[in-house]
């Protein structure tokens, strides 16, 4: 992988990661279209840039970890699931990470829900807003913990952890917005988590000019994250999830079209 496919990625996974699109089918699309090989060091890759879209999060949102120390034992009980859940099933898992065909199914049923929410919700949401609940600052450990379970789909390849976790916060009465908001601050113990466990089984083996190329996909990703993060959360409060649903159906399609066509598809 060169510097510049490199950097191409860290764009999409700045974009990516905090939208209900899943990371993994769009990181799938851009190697598949610049015909990056799936090898060690780019798999490793695509999970050590997540560190800069994780800085975002501490960027925009480092008055809640300093004023409101209730946020961090409410992350602690909504990552625990993953955390106990991942290990249960690791190998369930590591077989899922391998099927790229897994990735355009959930694309496309990740989709079709997601042009259905907005309606399911609409009502909550239009109460919520009204009565000035459904906030972060209210949350209780179980609604956490519920959020936390909703997170885990997400070790199905293709799903989303943004979506995964903000629907699941839809399911326990959060605004959109306060959904939106608690799964990028759940990202941080989640993403910081798979990252460091990545370092420890690879630093040994990486080379001076991959370092160099980690450090500037990291500062890329993190700058493209800060402003997603903020256009997402204005978008999704005034138009909800429909259009994220439209592209995950066309994101899906793309990915069975290369599939089926004699493209080389790898796993990112």
């Amino acid at each position: 992988m060169t510097t510049p496919e490199a950097l191409v990625l860290s764009v999409v996974e700045g974009l990516t990661e905090f939208l209900p699109i899943s990371s993994t089918g769009q990181m799938i699309i851009a190697s598949t279209a610049m015909g990056i090989a799936g090898d060690s060091f780019t798999k490793d890759f695509t999970v050590i840039v997540q560190f800069g879209a994780i800085l975002s999060v501490l960027f925009l949102y480092w008055q809640r970890f300093v004023v409101s120390k209730s946020i961090y034992l409410k992350l602690l009980v909504g990552f625990l699931p993953a955390a106990i859940i991942g290990l249960a099933v690791k190998k369930q898992i590591d077989v899922l990470l391998d099927n790229v065909l897994v990735v355009a199914i959930t694309q496309i049923v990740g989709g079709v829900i997601l042009l259905f929410i907005d309606r399911l919700f609409e009502k909550q949401e239009v109460s919520l807003e009204t009565s000035g609940q459904g906030e972060i600052d209210e949350m209780t450990l179980k609604q956490s913990a519920i959020i936390g379970l909703a997170q885990c789909l997400a070790f199905i390849p293709g799903t989303s952890r943004s979506a995964a976790s903000i629907i699941g916060g839809l399911s326990v009465r959060l605004t959109r917005k306060a959904a939106a908001e608690f799964s990028f601050l759940l990202a941080v113990p989640t993403l910081t988590a798979a990252t460091a466990w990545k370092v420890l089984k690879i630093y040994k083996t990486i080379q001076p000019d991959q370092v160099s190329i980690l450090l500037i996909s990291n500062a890329v990703a993190f700058a493209v994250a800060v402003i997603t993060i903020k256009l997402f959360i204005g978008f999704l409060t005034r138009h909800g999830f429909m259009l994220f649903g439209i592209y995950r159906l066309i994101a899906g399609a793309l990915i069975l079209y290369f599939l089926f066509s004699g493209h080389k598809v790898d796993m990112m």
